[in-house]
């Protein structure tokens, strides 16, 4: 007997396999340019220096100036930093720390950032705060790097918190830190109704840079927080206060209550301490009456404008009124 191979057979099922083949080629093909056009896929944000073209999805972040603590303040890990100040770092979250002591070291400010360091690290996006005429300077060369979201000391802190989550892709943990800030918020004002309604505040304050001799009045990043969102009576003097002298201390009778500087532990802030232990500080109506509260703002230590750190303004500021509110 004579078997015949079926050869029609399998040329068909070769030419099936083929197909299959080709088929699946091409839809790997697809994918790969899918995975191309989602690594290469932009989109634009708005900032001090204009709309500004980033990366979708940018995953190597760095940080110049006072936006690095606004990013670790979000939950960004970025790939290089520039330094933030150990008294400051200290009172940061550990987790915060340990992404901050993550990253290259790129120098003491942003105006002093080592650009070609910076290179090396092939950041895919640059996040730089700094006086304009300093980013002005640098801003070729930044560019020339990575595309660069720039703001200034005098932006909106909202805008600029906004505008950074945004390009992190970090809004989820903003909007956790603005719900909890606005809960507190609510809460602060139905407790403290009364004293908000009828009492005047001076927020008294002095850095250990003022010259000897020096105050200020109502000019803290925290006493903006408690005048527009409180809000409590402070008068408003102005983006950063009054200046006076320790001649002028005794006019801060006028107030009936009076909110000065701590540090984290709650004690008097160096800077303040020649005002506390002057003699005419320890004369006024509010020190000898017990009307006199110690404050934390960890915003004006860090030059850091977050809901959090407003949160914890909050916190200090809630068990200092209570303590008010027993004396009567």
């Amino acid at each position: 007997m004579t078997f015949i191979r079926p050869r029609r057979r399998s040329a068909a099922l070769v030419a099936a396999l083929l197909g299959t083949v080709i088929l699946l080629a091409g839809c790997g093909s697809d994918d790969k340019n899918d995975q191309g056009d989602a690594v290469g896929a932009t989109r634009t944000v708005e900032a001090d220096n204009g709309t500004v073209e980033i990366p979708a999805h940018p995953k190597r972040i760095a940080t110049l100036g006072r936006l690095t603590v606004s990013f670790l303040d979000l939950g960004g890990e970025p790939v290089g930093v520039t330094e933030v100040d150990a008294s400051v770092l200290d009172l940061l979250p550990k987790e915060q720390q340990a992404a901050y002591k993550a990253a290259k070291l790129l120098g003491s400010g942003a105006s002093e950032a080592d650009l070609e360091l910076l290179a090396t690290l092939k950041p895919d996006l640059i996040l730089f705060s700094a006086p304009e005429s300093d980013f002005e300077q640098m801003k070729s060369q930044l560019e020339s790097i990575a595309p660069t979201i720039f703001f200034g000391f005098s932006s909106d802190w909202k805008t600029r918190l906004s505008v950074t989550a945004d390009a992190t892709e970090l809004t989820d943990a903003l909007n956790e830190q603005k719900t909890e800030y606005e809960e507190k918020l609510a809460g602060f004002q139905g407790k403290y109704s009364k004293i908000i309604q009828d009492t005047t505040f001076g927020e008294v304050n002095r850095g250990s840079w003022q010259d000897a001799g020096m105050f200020s009045l109502n000019g803290s990043q925290c006493s903006e927080i408690a005048r527009a969102d409180i809000p409590l009576d402070i008068p408003d003097l102005g983006e950063g206060g009054e200046e006076r002298s320790f001649e002028k201390i005794g006019d801060l009778s006028e107030f009936d209550v009076l909110i000065y500087p701590v540090d984290a532990e709650g004690k008097v802030a160096e800077g303040f301490v020649p005002v506390a232990d002057s003699n005419a500080w320890k004369a006024l109506p509010a020190v000898t009456s017990g009307k006199a509260l110690g404050v934390y703002c960890f915003g004006d230590v860090s030059f850091t404008r977050s809901y959090r750190t407003y949160s914890q303004y909050l916190d200090s500021l809630d068990k200092a009124l209570a303590t008010l509110a027993t004396a009567g």
